[in-house]
């Protein structure tokens, strides 16, 4: 009996797995000059604008301070006069005798407290102004009128109620941060489209669901632009608070360097406040590009 003929399939060459990793990886996408190009570019058209800007103004202020007469010293003598303060900032020969770390440590702590009370009050207080319209109409003329008043304005009534400037300080910090936090999160939550409310109303959401799925999402950006302002007006009140109540911070520092007449220190002083309050709302701005997608202004 003749069997039908089968013809032979050739057989499969198989590939080694050392095979298919270099091809997985010769599949992968190379990191190209012109990529490395473009984020070079891009970092330079942040950085390099500023420094040129930074080092006409230095240059400048060099020229006109060592003219005849300046009342100011030139960058060149504030960065000799001041040499141990920049070199040595850690150091701490007890009670206001410390490094300048020690004062902003002190003024970052203060800031923390009054703004993170600020931040929590404010947003509650906004919420309920946005939501109802008998609170808006009793609470927002209050707010419009109080935040008016000038940081220091507060600052004897807190002394007299607190009777110590640590609270004092901290309470000066919530009440100038809180005003644009609570009138940027009404703004948020009166804008919450209807069809947002009209899908929560379908989806039968109680009102705890609807302030953290509907209403906190949808006010974010508000409350964030809200937010940085609140962090940028905190630092400028402590510096001028601690000016008056005291105490190891930043604005004592400042202070106690005029009356020593020591022009050079309040010089350097200034650079790191500037330098605290951009880091501080560079910070809460990122933050705000994670919270929401970057939907908040940057």
């Amino acid at each position: 009996m003749n069997m039908p003929a089968v013809n032979p399939q050739p057989a499969r060459a198989i590939e080694p797995p050392i095979g298919k990793v270099l091809r997985l990886q010769s599949q992968r996408p190379k990191f190209s000059l012109s990529r490395a190009a473009a984020i070079g570019g891009d970092i330079a058209a942040r950085v390099i604008p500023p420094m040129i800007v930074i080092a006409l103004i230095v240059l400048v202020w060099e020229v006109l301070c060592r003219r005849q007469g300046a009342t100011l010293p030139p960058p060149s003598r504030v960065i000799a006069d001041t040499w141990d303060l920049i070199t040595d900032p850690f150091f701490d020969n007890g009670g206001l005798d410390k490094g300048l770390f020690w004062h902003l440590s002190a003024s970052l702590q203060r800031v923390a407290q009054g703004y993170a009370l600020a931040s929590i009050v404010g947003v509650a207080l906004g919420t309920l102004v946005g939501q109802s319209t008998w609170a808006m109409r009793g609470l927002d003329p209050i707010f419009q009128v109080l935040r008016t008043v000038p940081p220091l304005a507060w600052l004897p009534l807190s002394l007299a109620a607190f009777r110590d400037g640590q609270p004092s300080a901290i309470f000066v910090i919530f009440i100038t941060s809180i005003w644009p936090i609570i009138i940027n999160t009404a703004v948020g939550i009166r804008n919450i489209p209807q069809d947002y409310r009209n899908v929560a109303a379908v989806l039968r959401l109680n009102p705890l669901e609807f302030f953290w799925k509907i209403m906190i999402p949808s006010a974010a950006p508000y409350i964030f632009t809200g937010l940085r302002i609140g962090i940028g007006l905190s630092w400028l009140a402590i510096v001028a608070a601690e000016m008056l109540i005291g105490g190891v911070g930043i604005g004592f520092f400042i202070w106690d360097a005029w009356n020593s007449s020591h022009i050079s220190e309040i010089m350097l002083a200034l650079v790191y406040v500037g330098i605290v309050g951009f880091v501080l709302d560079r910070i809460v701005a990122g933050i705000a590009h994670v919270v929401t997608r970057g939907t908040a202004a940057s």
